[in-house]
């Protein structure tokens, strides 16, 4: 990237997208504001994970009970998503958008209160539950823009970006912290919420045209999902990268006693370490069109899942050593950031009219995927390294398998 430009996205005019000359000084802003909505649950959840050990001396708990803020987060974040997507493909992305942001930043007040850990739970349930909206709906508004590869050179990109939500956030949530408390960080948080509504609504606006729109009822929206669910060119890849996303947070929910407590990192090693997984997430999202365009995108999807699956079985089987910690990570977080972007676009790209309810399907496994992960992982007898280690190559493995019958 020696000219500091992304490579330029062409807005596909089918399918109701809207109409090339209102998009076209859009390209890259346009997915900088979708990887910002994407990220706004990584960086709520990321932000806060070098405070773990403060937010659990003041609250009078374990670092460990507090992983119930996140299996909480994402049990919400997962069945809220069934609901937003349903409701903006009937009434449009951009009132969810902003009432989901208003909705969040009155959950990331209520956590900033917070004086137990009941409280802070449901602080976070609240921050799910607003910010559900902007994560399905980022995919959703993609699918309404763009199509065929430059759908997949889209989600790329915001994975690109989105990269810098959790690989950053620990080293700024530490930094903040340190100085300010971890209260502050929930206060912050609410501002960014702010400013994105903001932005989204001068900036983007709406991008599912009435003629576009689905009736909604009850009954219509249980046969969508049945439809959906039916349908093996949405599950078998969607259920595929919702497995590897489930190991992504597996690692978010571990990396603390990982990290701080078993390879005594401090609160700013800590998230300089997040910081650095940046450039390869980065690396290979820019990769990722390329690839597909050389070798096919089935072809180059199954590259990244395979180079996942391999740095799962390291993990597993490799030295417990920090050195070796980051060697397999490494190449988890190339063969992620591989397989992710085009996975999504392989599995949203046949159903541009039901985009919302498709997307929100895949985000409702997403976060099910990750909250059963971290469950497990929280009941394995086995130490953190260890239990890191087996639900990565669980995950990665069954993944493997879903991915074999994907069309």
């Amino acid at each position: 990237m020696g000219d500091d430009k992304m490579p330029q996205v062409t807005v596909m005019k089918s399918e109701g997208s809207l109409p090339a000359s209102d998009i076209s000084t859009m390209h890259t802003g346009t997915v900088l504001l979708l990887a910002a909505l994407a990220a706004m649950g990584a960086l709520a959840t990321n932000i806060i994970l070098p405070s773990f050990p403060s937010m659990a001396r003041d609250l009078g708990v374990s670092i460990g009970q507090l992983s119930g803020t996140l299996s909480s987060f994402f049990l919400v974040f997962g069945l809220g998503q069934l609901v937003v997507g349903p409701l903006s493909d009937r009434f449009g992305r951009q009132r969810l958008v902003v009432s989901g942001l208003a909705i969040f930043m009155l959950g990331s007040i209520v956590c900033a209160l917070a004086d137990s850990l009941p409280a802070l739970i449901a602080g976070r349930s609240i921050q799910a539950l607003g910010v559900c909206a902007t994560a399905v709906l980022s995919r959703a508004i993609a699918r309404d823009l763009y199509d065929g590869e430059e759908l997949a050179r889209a989600l790329s990109l915001t994975m690109v970006a989105m990269a810098a939500a959790p690989g950053f956030s620990p080293l700024i949530g530490g930094i903040l912290s340190d100085a300010l408390g971890w209260r502050a960080l929930f206060i912050i948080i609410a501002t960014v919420g702010l400013a994105l509504a903001l932005i989204y609504s001068m900036r983007l606006g709406e991008t599912h045209l009435p003629d576009r729109r689905s009736p909604l009822s009850v009954g219509a929206v249980f046969r969508s999902y049945i439809a959906l669910i039916n349908d093996r060119r949405l599950m078998s890849p969607a259920l595929a990268v919702s497995l590897v996303i489930g190991a992504l947070y597996a690692f978010f929910s571990m990396a603390p006693a990982i990290l701080l407590t078993g390879f005594g990192l401090s609160s700013l090693q800590f998230g300089v370490f997040f910081a650095t997984t940046v450039v390869i997430v980065f690396t290979s999202g820019l990769i990722a069109p390329r690839v597909a365009n050389r070798w096919g995108q089935m072809t180059a999807t199954r590259i990244g899942l395979v180079v996942a699956l391999v740095a799962s079985v390291l993990m597993l089987l490799g030295p417990t050593n920090f050195k070796f910690f980051c060697f397999a990570l490494s190449i988890f977080l190339l063969g992620m950031g591989l397989f992710n972007p085009l996975g999504t676009a392989i599995a949203l790209h046949p159903f541009g009219k039901q985009a919302g309810a498709a997307s929100a399907l895949l985000g409702f496994m997403q976060m099910g995927c990750a909250a059963l992960a971290i469950t497990c992982g929280n009941l394995l007898p086995l130490p953190p390294y260890t239990v890191l280690g087996v639900v990565l190559l669980t995950a990665l493995a069954t993944a493997f398998l879903c991915f074999l019958t994907a069309k």
